[in-house]
């Protein structure tokens, strides 16, 4: 049975929730589904919308919100908070070490194939260091909870880590909706992140960089499925929203169109993949980059957050190493755990996969969004038949993990409120020091028994409130 975030197996609350779950008791249950309805309107007024790429209707779409937050203690989150700043610490130190004397190759802690012939791996970076020496500037980091302090780190997400946007609207909305559950519960803030954002991006800018950093997001456009998240977030830094036709390299400098002529961008947040970036270095058919753009960062002229080549620290072949990664360069064992991984590119392993399909969850290791996996105890026999296949084709191309039993928060539904599986999305700004947002972004599987919460799969969100002690 599922650890249940909210009520103890005696019924009474757990000791965060103590006094939420008293107001809830109180409420009237016909206002609170229409403070629901309510909350629905206030997003589609503010168009905090998603697309799904490849569906027949890929109409812009509402992601679901659920009104109960999920809610940690102080203690819980300081817990969490060290086992990712040592993460992120360990993920930094290993994309600065890859691309330069690659240490943890030589030593035989991961495989070299496993990095040089990964296609994440960017060539051109090899030599090269940021400004400031940082890759990621913006880290996501997914955990799933199983019991009272078992947390697991599901993925890491180094390259353009999305869903900010709904963790800041979902605060806002129950802050405008509930104003006196903050107080009662002191809540730590949220909604400082755009500034915390900006000032972090800042602070990184070029050595040469005269006066104030100018800060730019380049979006691939309107037609992106996370172009909401880009414009809302130039819009709450108080920074240009850019596209690759508005930038050009001129004199050595990445410049953007102005009605004052081209002016110098400093730092770019890039919220477009490394292949489209620069159609000169990358793919040349690319029209949302900028021509010219990886030799201006090259010449230390410009900062571009997240660096080219973090991707290789989102692929799950690697996360199955990270905890080797996290003790080769922090000197510490990690302080949350991996879920065990098995990589199908080793023969054993792929063997204990093949037989044991029904039982496991099996991932491409460039996947993200929920797409290209197979959820063993909710497939069919066809199903599963039907990926074994694909898994000894490309056994590389996949790895495996148990189907753990996540934790469970409450949602409402018509007959009161239901448990529903959960994760939850810290995220962290990176710069001469670790700051990570108290909370985050909380995925709920809003189908019952589901264990699969990412939007485009069907699931919602929730607001995260981390208390004060």
């Amino acid at each position: 049975m599922a650890f249940d975030e909210m009520i103890n197996a005696d019924s009474s609350p757990r000791q965060p929730y103590s006094t939420y779950h008293q107001w809830y008791a109180s409420q009237d249950r016909n206002r609170l589904i229409a403070k629901s309805k309510e909350a629905e309107k206030i997003f589609r007024k503010t168009g905090i919308t998603f697309a799904v790429y490849g569906h027949a209707d890929s109409s812009e779409k509402l992601i679901p919100f659920d009104l109960i937050p999920r809610i940690i203690s102080g203690r819980e989150w300081r817990r969490l908070a060290q086992g990712i700043e040592q993460r992120v610490i360990a993920l930094n130190a290993f994309l600065d070490d890859i691309y330069h004397k690659q240490e943890i190759i030589r030593a035989g802690r991961i495989p070299r194939e496993l990095v040089e012939k990964n296609d994440t791996f960017l060539p051109q970076m090899i030599g090269f260091r940021p400004p400031g020496g940082v890759y990621t500037h913006i880290v996501g980091t997914d955990i799933v909870r199983t019991g009272e302090d078992q947390y697991y780190v599901l993925e890491d997400n180094a390259r353009t880590p999305s869903g900010v946007s709904y963790m800041l609207e979902n605060r806002e909305t129950m802050m405008q909706m509930f104003p006196e559950l903050f107080h009662q519960n002191r809540v730590r803030p949220v909604e400082n992140y755009p500034n915390l954002l900006r000032q972090s991006l800042s602070s990184l800018a070029p050595a040469g960089c005269e006066g104030k950093p100018r800060v730019a997001v380049l979006t691939p456009g309107i037609y992106n499925s996370a172009f909401y998240e880009h414009a809302f977030l130039a819009d709450m830094m108080g920074v240009e929203l850019v596209e690759g036709s508005d930038l050009r390299v001129i004199d050595g400098r990445v410049k953007m169109r102005t009605t004052r002529g081209y002016e110098a961008i400093d730092v770019l947040y890039r919220r477009v993949d490394d292949d489209f970036l620069d159609p000169l270095t990358f793919r040349p058919d690319s029209a949302l980059g900028i021509p010219g753009i990886m030799d201006v960062y090259r010449a230390g002229n410009i900062t571009i957050a997240n660096a080219p080549g973090t991707g290789i620290s989102d692929d799950k072949a690697i996360y199955s190493y990270m905890p080797e990664i996290v003790e080769f360069y922090t000197g510490r064992k990690p302080l949350l755990e991996n879920v065990p991984t098995w990589r199908c590119s080793e023969p054993e392993s792929l063997k204990y996969v093949l037989e044991h399909l029904a039982e496991l969850v099996v991932k491409e290791v460039h996947g993200s969004g929920g797409y290209g996996m197979l959820v063993g105890p909710t497939a069919t026999k066809k199903e599963c038949a039907a990926f074994a296949e694909k898994l000894k084709s490309r056994p590389g191309n996949y790895i495996a993990q148990p189907t753990l039993s996540l934790s469970t928060v409450p949602i409402m539904v018509n007959k009161g409120i239901a448990p529903r599986h959960v994760d939850l999305r810290p995220y962290v700004l990176v710069s001469d020091k670790v700051q990570i947002i108290p909370g985050g972004l909380t995925r709920v599987a809003l189908k019952e028994g589901s264990l699969v919460v990412n939007s485009s799969q069907g699931g919602g969100t929730k607001d995260t409130w981390v208390l004060e002690d």
